[in-house]
């Protein structure tokens, strides 16, 4: 199995005077703007941090869900948080960790098989294995 979908983005003027937009190929985002000031200076708005944050926290969520599955286990909710650290490395800027932080809700499993589940999806995640960053885990079973 293969499957295909994409982003774009269109950047207009200076690194620090400029802006882009991103969009999705769904349309679930549609020419969103960003900038060097959204980026790197707080300004409300979107970045490229922001985006693989939600691409990892829903990803890992997804696999978590697959993994407690197949140990017989449906969960009832999975909420992840994903920071991104975005920091100056050697030659320029480099994402160097990324810190999931997941709350569950798993009727019947105990904690030993929800923390070994939370570790395979952390492993396991397509884009987990994107990243050359350290990738860290608080996953806390609830109710």
């Amino acid at each position: 199995m293969s499957i295909k979908k994409n982003g774009s983005a269109v950047w207009q003027g200076g690194l620090k005077d400029g802006q882009g937009t991103v969009s999705t190929q769904s349309g679930v985002l549609n020419e969103v703007s960003y900038s060097f000031a959204k980026r790197f200076e707080g300004e409300a708005g979107s970045n490229p941090e922001e985006l693989i944050g939600a691409a990892h926290a829903s990803c890992y969520s997804m696999a978590l869900s697959m993994i407690l599955g197949e140990a017989g286990f449906t969960p009832e909710r999975i909420a992840t948080q994903a920071t991104v650290s975005l920091e100056e490395v050697e030659g320029g800027f480099g994402i160097t960790a990324i810190h999931l932080d997941t709350r569950a809700s798993v009727p019947g499993a105990d904690e030993a098989a929800f923390q070994d589940a939370a570790n395979k999806a952390k492993e396991g995640c397509p884009v987990s294995k994107l990243f050359n960053a350290e990738i860290s885990l608080d996953a806390k079973l609830e109710g």
